[in-house]
């Protein structure tokens, strides 16, 4: 089979190195003394079927070693190969396993795609991949067209199909209509719908297909047997054909050149079964009529036709359930191999179920299909529901089988397609009988077996013919009888059947003897089993017959299922003439005729293996006639006028019964079909022959776009091929390694809402959103596999990310429902926009059936809130927030500088998802490890259960998981903003701080000064911080401000621990503000008296600015106008703090100043003192919202001495992480007098006397100096009264505004922040500094002062989405 003999070169992407050592073996290859390699036949135990997409095969692609130029002959006979030895294999010789002496680790091609792999549209879709749908993969390959082959089955190789009971029973699968007599009808399915047989149920005639890679040819008897010219002559058939029936001709010879059907040799072992069948032909009187029939059964060594390795027969009669020795020329190693080589993409598991035109602006049709892959059938209400579909641009090729292709069509009209309503009309069962000769007094051995003696063997399964179709005055008169082979998963119970079912025909005129050997015989059997050589099965004559029935049959869907209707078969006269045939035939041989079972048990039933019509081309080119034209294309109704590209290449086409096995005749019309749509469309088959093929490696041929066609290549396109090159390699590099990966499959549901200024990334904007779809009944769902090729990937790669595939259906965009091909999962990624958050991701292009293309970003939010909560837990891993914006370039998407490169692009809808509790339980069934032996499935299993635990624990139990201390490398420092100058201050007292001026970056605006004064125990940083994108600097500085920024003696210098305090800090101030008013002398010589000064302040940085102007320190007469941020002279702590104060025997203050020193870090370490350790574990326990819980000991430092500074979700994760790089400490004689002024409501001067300085006269310096004081709602250091009061202080004073003056007071309550995430918070550019800034500007500009916002970075960022909010 498969050859392990390459060619000498290979490109592309599948080009890879042996991934293993395997001593002697040359790409999984036992070598030959010859230098010829072979192929793994039959055994019991065998590696399990899987199916193209099965990532646990590691060979997929994996390359040759071996240069077989040396061997190579010319053309298509590959001579070299026949020298070698022919004839039946032995029994040791079939028990080779060319891949390894372990059946388990055994390994076959993979010359089908995962479905990761598809592509969004071809030039030509094929459904099906028996002969019809061979023929057309091959040729258009051939002919330059990218091709699309969708197949319901698996992909499986010799050496992969059932060869006992159970495994065969495993591969059933049943459906249809069961209609025993005697019983009520009862639509019926049930079994793998993939799995390799499959029982069609109907009404007086019953059918098994096959299912698989390779279609019916898997598991039919190989006759090559041409249609009779008077059958090709009847009415039924077209006008072109029935009048010229030697048109086929040429189209027959085309199938033989890649068939290569030959008889059984004359030099081989005589075959009882055949020898028994020409003597009851004689008996018969029709000697004349037997012979050997040509079959697609190989019996030399040697590379077919179409360059696969293949090997003599070793005649195991296990044809009918897939032949393990690697000797049978089906389409798998023919036309589909061909297809292969020359650049055609196939997929297993994809079962079509109607195809529509593609709409507008796009040319051809579009194919919808169920995928079976990735444990999908598990949701079975969204595996029919939510389907895949791909976009053939030119033709569709229908292959699926008479009756599945009738199906498809039967559903696409249905769907709106417009077509014949003969569709469904005309079927038959090709006049199929079934029976047998059962005890006769000679041995026929046609039991099937996977070793058989080579000096006993079987056979194949079909290898004489009685052919009675000629003479006849009457052509449906005509029929052929063929012995067969029952196979071996048969064997068990076949005794049991043939002696209990009704209806036998026993011999007459035996003597007592003969009933004696007879009855021994069936005694043998029954306790010898049915191998036994002188037993009643060893005995027993297998018939086939091939006849005419009466074409009546139909096709209708019952509740979407396919249902036969044959009227009339099983009771025809023709058919009891039949059966009195083949019972003379066996009483001639003393045996006992038992009809087929179906026809027994069933009421008088039929069952066909070769089920035909349903499509039948018309006799007279019309619709009304026919379903299809004589060339297979489909009318569009009963007209002439047929779908353009839309071609029925099986056995659905066929309009009566043959009386002979069809699959020569299915391959040559189909030869006919493909040749006459390529003449119409001006192609070119290219019939170069192949060399010899390495399925192990890379086709020969890559498919290079048709430039006659004179089509343009889009950069969608472009785009598209770059990522499924990525993604095969990605593949190809886990199956190389012998990586072990793991999938599930899922279903989430929902709402989204189409508006396009819902641009807000935020909770409340998706709540929104999802209520008003709700409302509107705009309805969403996904139906997506999640896969990952490399276990160790996912775990250990910060990324965690997996591939997704699958559909998105929402009715309200254009286009629904969308393909989504090679997505990216992210597992418990870390969410870098807020702190301790872990988010599961979706994000992924998806592209709609009308050709429109857009983005899809979803993510689970797992953050604190989940902590010792179930529920919450639950409800977070199952909601999913959506955004749906328009594609860009993968360039443009794949950016540096964007908070979420998934949410850029123009935003068309949002909304909310979930997972019901229902397909919950579903997807858990769907939880699927691969690797290539059950260990590594076990381990790649515990591997990704084991990292979802601790994740899951880790978050779930965040209180109780390690705490997070400082680290020496800094993460995320986004937008480093050094300072223009800085200046050394000294204060009157000699203290020596900094200040930091930066120059402003917008020059069109008039240059004005602006002093900004950090709190207690943080510096500069607070309003440069260099861990968000857009910080307050950035801010000031664009809208024309020179921005001063002091460090002061209780921020983050060394001095701080010199127990300094508030009060004394207004020197600093003084200091600073006399120094940026000489600046501004220095810049303008001729300004006689400096400019006035606005001033922000924050927290103890305000209060400290308070005690300077109360005491007059520092001139009023300096300040243009002051923002307070928290609080200014009337400071009160939050509740919390209070009880610090108040509730403790002992002020916190004093306790800690006794036990651990005058000075309080934030930071700490691993190494700390062990009473410092034991703080920061006692400080995961102070008590506050599930929200704002943490593991940061840094952050719970800052908490316990100031309180908690910010609401967690408006830091992003790198501040968080790394606030111990803007917190210093503190002293406890600040935290004293802190304390004192918060409990008192009022600023105060030092110790001893703490002097209270908000008294009214100090109060009335503030006169003229405009005052706005804002607050975070959700502080939880101060109190929101401190504002309040110092607002309603300076109302009272001075009144709430002078008009004439421009003095105005103005309070305002921030919702959503707390403290410092005022500045701080990644959305306070959007939700605090705007307000700040027009407040400045009101002041120091006019109130008619406008700001335009300059076209720099920070607009490109907040226009592009890059900056989220």
């Amino acid at each position: 089979m498969p050859s392990a003999v390459p060619s000498a070169t290979t490109t592309g992407a599948e080009h890879i190195e042996p991934a293993g050592n395997e001593g002697p073996f040359v790409n999984g290859f036992n070598r030959k003394p010859n230098g010829v390699s072979t192929w793994p036949t039959n055994g019991h135990a065998r590696a399990s079927s899987v199916s193209s997409a099965d990532t646990s095969n590691p060979t997929v692609f994996e390359p040759h070693t071996f240069d077989w130029n040396q061997h190579r002959g010319p053309g298509l006979t590959h001579g070299y190969h026949e020298e070698e030895a022919g004839g039946p294999r032995s029994r040791a010789y079939a028990r080779i396993r060319s891949w390894g002496d372990d059946p388990k680790t055994a390994k076959f091609p993979r010359i089908s795609k995962p479905m990761e792999l598809m592509r969004t549209n071809y030039d030509c879709v094929v459904i099906g991949s028996g002969y019809g749908g061979g023929v057309a993969a091959s040729r258009m390959a051939r002919a330059g067209e990218s091709v699309c082959l969708l197949e319901r089955g698996k992909e499986r190789w010799p050496g992969e199909y059932p060869d006992s009971t159970g495994d065969s029973i495993d591969q059933l699968h049943y459906s249809g209509e069961l209609a025993p007599g005697w019983l009520p009808k009862k639509i019926v399915e049930g079994g793998d719908p993939t799995g390799m047989y499959h029982m069609i149920f109907g009404n007086c005639q019953n059918a098994v297909v096959c299912n698989g890679l390779g279609g019916t040819s898997l598991m039919n008897a190989n006759v090559y047997l041409e249609a009779d010219k008077d059958t090709l002559q009847l009415e039924a058939w077209p006008k072109e054909i029935r009048d010229n029936p030697d048109c086929l001709d040429e189209y027959y010879e085309k199938a033989e050149k890649v068939l290569q059907p030959e008889p059984y040799p004359d030099d081989w072992p005589k075959l009882p079964k055949l020898e028994l069948l020409e003597k009851q032909a004689k008996y018969l009187s029709m000697e004349e009529k037997f012979r050997r029939v040509r079959q697609t059964t190989r019996f030399v060594n040697g590379p077919n036709s179409c360059g696969v390795e293949m090997f003599p027969s070793a005649m195991t009669g296990q044809d009918c359930t897939g032949l393990n020795d690697g000797s049978k020329n089906t389409t798998l190693v023919t036309y589909l191999a061909d297809a292969w080589n020359w650049g055609a993409d196939m997929f297993c598991e994809a079962e079509v179920r109607y195809i529509t035109k593609a709409p507008y602006p796009q040319e051809g049709y579009i194919v919808y299909f169920a995928w079976h892959g990735r444990n999908r059938g598990h949701f079975r209400a969204n595996l029919h529901g939510d389907l895949m579909w791909v976009h053939a641009k030119r033709a569709v090729f229908l292959g699926a089988g008479a009756i599945g292709s009738t199906e498809i069509l039967l559903r696409s009209k249905n769907m709106g397609l417009d077509l014949s309503d003969k569709v469904g009309e005309n079927m038959s069962g090709n006049g199929d009988i079934l029976g047998f000769g059962y005890n006769t007094d000679h041995e026929v051995n046609a039991m099937g077996r996977p070793f058989p003696s080579p000096y006993h063997p079987v056979g194949p399964t079909i290898t004489g013919i009685i052919d009675n179709r000629s003479g006849h005055d009457n052509p449906l008169d005509g029929y052929v009888i063929e012995e067969g082979a029952i196979p071996g998963a048969l064997a068990p119970f076949l005794q049991a059947m043939l002696e209990l079912l009704p209806g036998s025909i026993e011999p007459t005129g035996e003597g007592l003897i003969g009933k004696f050997q007879a009855n021994l015989a069936r005694l043998g059997t029954a306790f010898l089993g049915p191998y036994f050589r002188k037993g009643a099965i060893e005995r027993t004559q297998v018939y086939l017959i091939m006849s005419h029935d009466s074409n009546q049959a139909y096709l209708t869907l019952k509740d979407d299922k396919p249902v036969l209707e044959f009227v009339g078969v099983g009771r025809s006269d023709h058919v009891k003439y039949l059966n009195r045939v083949l019972e003379k035939a066996t009483k001639a041989v003393g045996g006992t005729f038992v009809q087929n079972p179906f026809y027994a048990l069933l009421g008088k039933q039929q069952v066909t293996v070769h089920p035909i019509g349903g499509a039948c081309m018309a006799r007279d080119g019309t619709g009304s006639t026919g379903a299809t034209n004589h060339m297979g294309e489909l009318f569009t109704g009963s007209g002439d006028k047929t779908h353009s590209g839309l071609i029925v290449t099986d056995a659905a086409v066929i309009p009566t019964a043959l009386g002979a096995n069809p699959f020569a005749t299915i391959t040559a019309l189909a030869e006919r079909s493909v040749d006459h749509y390529a003449k119409s469309q001006r192609l070119t088959i290219d019939m170069t022959p192949n060399d010899v093929l390495d399925l192990f490696g890379s086709p020969q041929h890559k498919h290079i776009h048709n430039r006659k066609r004179g089509s343009v290549v889009h950069v969608d396109e472009v785009e598209e091929i770059a990522k499924i090159d990525s993604a095969r390699n990605t593949i190809i590099n886990a199956r190389r390694m012998n990586d072990s990966g793991f999938g599930f499959t899922e279903v989430m549901s929902g709402y989204i809402h189409r508006d396009e200024g819902l641009k807000r990334d935020n909770v409340d904007t998706y709540k929104l959103a999802a209520r008003r779809a709700e409302s509107l009944s705009e309805t969403a769902r996904f139906f997506l596999s999640v896969q990952s090729f490399n276990i160790r990937s996912i775990i250990n790669d910060p990324n965690h990310r997996a591939m997704l595939t699958g559909t998105f259906v929402c009715p309200t965009l254009e286009g629904s429902p969308f393909m989504v091909q090679r997505g990216d999962f992210n597992l418990f990624l870390l969410d870098r926009k807020a702190p301790g958050t872990r988010n599961l991701t979706y994000d992924f292009d998806m592209r709609g059936i009308n050709g429109r293309s857009l983005h899809f970003h979803g993510y689970k939010v797992v953050d604190s809130s989940v902590a010792l909560s179930p529920v919450q837990f639950w409800k977070s891993t199952s909601t999913l927030y959506v955004t749906i914006t328009e594609t860009l370039p993968n360039a443009d998407r794949s950016c540096a500088d964007a908070d979420e490169c998934g949410l850029l692009g123009k935003i068309v809808a949002k909304g909310i998802m979930r997972i019901q509790p229902q397909d919950f339980l579903s997807e858990v069934m769907t939880l699927t490890p691969t690797g290539s032996s059950i260990f590594r499935k076990v381990v790649s299993a515990g591997n990704f259960l084991t990292f979802f635990t601790r994740k899951s624990m880790s978050l779930l139990l965040a209180p109780l998981t390690p705490l997070q201390y400082p680290v020496q490398t800094c993460l995320g420092f986004v937008n480093n903003t050094p300072p223009t100058r800085t200046f050394k201050i000294k204060a009157s007292d000699g203290v020596v701080t900094s200040l930091h001026m930066w120059e402003p970056t917008n020059t069109s605006i008039d240059t004005r000064d602006l002093f900004m004064i950090p709190g207690a125990s943080v510096d500069h940083q607070i309003y440069a911080l260099p861990t968000i994108r857009y910080n307050a600097v950035n801010y000031f500085r664009r809208a024309g401000y020179r921005v001063w920024i002091t460090v002061h003696r209780i921020g983050m210098l060394m001095v701080a621990q010199d127990d300094w305090t508030t009060f004394d800090a207004r020197l600093d101030f003084k200091a600073c503000l006399e120094k940026i008013r000489e600046e501004s002398i220095l810049r303008d010589e001729n300004r006689a008296e400096p400019e006035k000064i606005y001033t922000i302040a924050h927290c103890m940085g305000s209060v400290a600015l308070s005690t300077g102007l109360l005491d007059g320190t520092i001139p009023a007469k300096w300040i243009q106008g002051i923002t307070c941020s928290q609080v200014f002279m009337n400071p009160i702590w939050n509740l919390a703090n209070m009880i610090k104060i108040t509730a403790l025997p002992i002020p916190g203050d004093i306790f800690y100043k006794f036990l651990l020193g005058d000075w309080f870090s934030f930071s700490t370490s691993k190494n700390d003192s062990l009473l410092q350790k034991g703080l920061n574990q006692l400080l995961r326990l102070m008590p506050d919202s599930r929200k704002e819980l943490c593991n940061n000991a840094s952050c719970h430092r800052t908490t316990m001495a100031l309180g908690r500074c910010w609401n967690h979700h408006n830091l992003n994760e790198a501040t968080h992480r790394q606030i111990d790089r803007f917190f210093g400490g503190v002293s406890m004689t600040l935290m004293h007098i802190l304390m004192k002024q918060g409990y008192q409501g009022g600023v105060t001067g030092n110790k001893p006397l703490f002097e209270r300085l908000d008294t009214h006269d100090n109060i009335r310096r503030l006169k003229g100096v405009p005052i706005m004081l804002f607050v975070g709602r959700d502080n939880a250091v101060l109190s929101l009264e401190s504002t309040e009061k110092t607002y309603e202080i300076l109302t009272d004073t001075f009144g709430t505004g002078d008009d004439r003056s421009g003095v105005r007071y103005r309070r305002r309550v921030v919702p959503g922040y707390g403290h410092l995430d005022c500045w701080m918070g990644r959305n306070a550019w959007k939700d605090v500094y705007p307000f700040v800034r027009e407040e400045v500007d009101r002041v120091v500009r006019g109130d008619g002062y406008r700001f335009d916002e300059p076209n720099d970075q920070f607009k490109e960022l907040v226009e592009s989405g890059k900056l989220l909010y």
